[in-house]
């Protein structure tokens, strides 16, 4: 498949680490001298002190440089320009909900990220940190409990694939059919496992996170328990919302339902402050690293590219602080599953990737920002327990 996916994107992206290939780009020609990050974060300055006026013409520069077949830092004007916008009519919660409520096809969807995957290390690297943990932490044994996870890696398992079981847990969707998304993910997962001769079994459990009765989850004592938790928990609140927040309760839950092993992956950022042009800032140098990667790895011209705030993204080292509260011991990153990233990485994308270690995390990022980060924990009683044992 890597093989397959690298072949039918080498025409689309630019040949690794020389930026060699790129078209000139389709929309307006960049003009000397423009600045337009700069121009962003004037026009939020603007905003936050409430000077509506130069807020509006300093947009309408930046509309007017802005584009959605440019450079990085014409694209991502263009959208940074239209959040703003919506901070200024105070019509951000409308625009995410129009948003949501368009629907992507299935095939687009699909197109973007076989094209994200054959050009950027991060999603390839973090699955199979989580495939090889879970297939260590398994160890021969014959029952598996996986809470959100996929499962190809262990289908080649040495004597047989395990029992499987996964338990999905989402948000009910808005609309008539709030349950739509677990259940056609429980189908595919279970029409995916035939193909692998894998023994399964799949439950949908639909519930705001921090309130998941862990009864539903229907745990058995004769099966490997791990959490898989990747990338998700941006959306959960954060202390502007509560004192006990969400992301903190949800940790706990973790800790009661007592896996083998929590496998956490986050997206590295800094914009959860509850202030607006700190905020601004940082999200803004976060994506312009995004735009500046896609800039450099894919064609300009290539189809696939393509108020309220919902993501809260904190450093891995603020996780780190909020796991190990939550009653978690950090188990360190193994070093083969770091070497064969780094040697993946190296074959494959772009020079100016990066893949390290820091703190027991497996970091990614891109021009040394660090974009991704991911982990494993066990609960601390398990972990003493296991050590007196031994």
């Amino acid at each position: 498949m890597k093989a397959k996916e690298t072949s039918n994107s080498q025409q689309n992206v630019q040949t690794k680490g020389n930026g060699q290939g790129q078209v000139k780009p389709q929309g307006k020609k960049k003009e000397e001298g423009i600045d337009l990050r700069t121009l962003l974060i004037q026009c939020a300055q603007a905003i936050a002190v409430n000077n509506l006026s130069f807020a509006g013409e300093l947009l309408k520069t930046i509309r007017h440089h802005a584009s959605p077949y440019g450079d990085s830092s014409q694209r991502l004007a263009l959208y940074f320009a239209n959040g703003l916008e919506a901070r200024l009519a105070g019509t951000g919660r409308k625009i995410y909900q129009k948003l949501m409520e368009k629907r992507t096809r299935a095939t687009d969807m699909l197109k973007a990220y076989r094209l994200f995957i054959a050009v950027c290390p991060f999603a390839r690297v973090a699955h199979y940190f989580s495939n090889q943990t879970i297939v260590d932490v398994l160890n021969g044994r014959q029952k598996v409990h996986i809470i959100d996870f996929g499962i190809m890696r262990l289908a080649k398992r040495e004597g047989g694939p395990p029992k499987l079981r996964i338990t999905g847990i989402d948000v009910p969707q808005s609309g008539f059919r709030p349950y739509t998304t677990i259940e056609s993910t429980g189908k595919r997962l279970a029409e995916y496992a035939e193909m692998f001769n894998v023994p399964f079994q799949y439950q949908g459990i639909t519930s705001k996170w921090e309130n998941i009765c862990i009864d539903d989850l229907n745990i058995d004592n004769d099966e490997v328990l791990i959490i898989n938790c990747m990338y998700q928990a941006k959306y959960l609140g954060d202390e502007t919302e509560d004192i006990d927040c969400p992301r903190d309760r949800v940790l706990r839950i973790m800790k009661k339902i007592n896996p083998e092993v929590l496998i956490l992956g986050i997206v590295n950022g800094f914009y959860s402050s509850p202030f607006f042009l700190p905020r601004f800032r940082e999200v803004l140098f976060h994506y312009s690293s995004l735009f500046d990667m896609l800039n450099t790895t894919v064609l300009q011209s290539h189809e696939e590219r393509g108020a309220e705030r919902i993501e809260r993204p904190e450093t891995y080292k603020q996780w780190q602080v909020r796991t190990l509260k939550a009653g978690f011991k950090q188990l360190p990153v193994n070093q083969a599953i770091l070497k064969r990233s780094i040697t993946e990485k190296n074959k494959w994308y772009h020079n100016d990737f990066v893949i390290n270690e820091d703190s027991g995390w497996l970091l990614q990022g891109w021009k040394g920002r660090i974009m991704h980060a991911v982990s494993s924990w066990k609960p601390k009683d398990s972990y003493t327990n296991q050590k007196d044992q031994n």
